[in-house]
């Protein structure tokens, strides 16, 4: 089921729902890959299946979102350390606001709070940080937010905003 919204003028956009990831259906294939030495690329977002009755899958009208797309792909193979590349260099508390404050380093609690406080909206950081969150509450060992020519700094941490129990 979809709703549509007007945007500007007379246009307008289709509105579907926003589903949470229950599994990646190709983790294994993924992680099989990357074992055997392939550089992946993958999960930038998803298209929901559903079973039916007959076991047959089906696409609905839906979109997964990509950060936490991101994450159940990591949970799934294993993974100890996820990053999320994106615009900024960092996650910022009061992001493009004159008291704008960069957090190099965010222990799980703080990101929870700040999240419930609204820091961090959705369709913005708020999914990334969500997304952060899982992973570390599965057990993952750290999670990463910075940009893409941050990645190689906040390996080393150097940059970016490590996410971490």
């Amino acid at each position: 089921m979809f709703q549509k919204i007007e945007m500007k003028g007379e246009r307008y956009r289709k509105v579907v729902p926003s589903p949470n990831p229950l599994r990646i259906l190709e983790a294994n294939v993924i992680k099989d890959l990357f074992e055997s030495g392939v550089i992946v690329i993958a999960s930038g977002g998803g298209l929901p299946v559903i079973w039916d009755d007959q076991g047959h899958l089906h696409g609905i009208e839906a979109v997964i979102d990509k950060d936490l797309a991101g994450e159940k792909l990591a949970e799934s193979v294993g993974a100890d350390l996820f990053m999320i590349l994106t615009e900024v260099d960092q996650v910022y508390l009061n992001f493009e606001k004159k008291e704008q404050k960069g957090l190099p380093t965010l222990r799980l609690e703080e990101a929870k709070r700040y999240l419930r406080e609204g820091q961090f909206p959705a369709g913005s950081m708020g999914p990334k940080i969500e997304a952060c969150i899982r992973f570390i509450e599965y057990g993952g060992g750290e999670a990463m937010i910075t940009c893409l020519d941050c990645a190689d700094d906040a390996l080393e941490r150097r940059g970016g905003t490590r996410i971490i129990p």
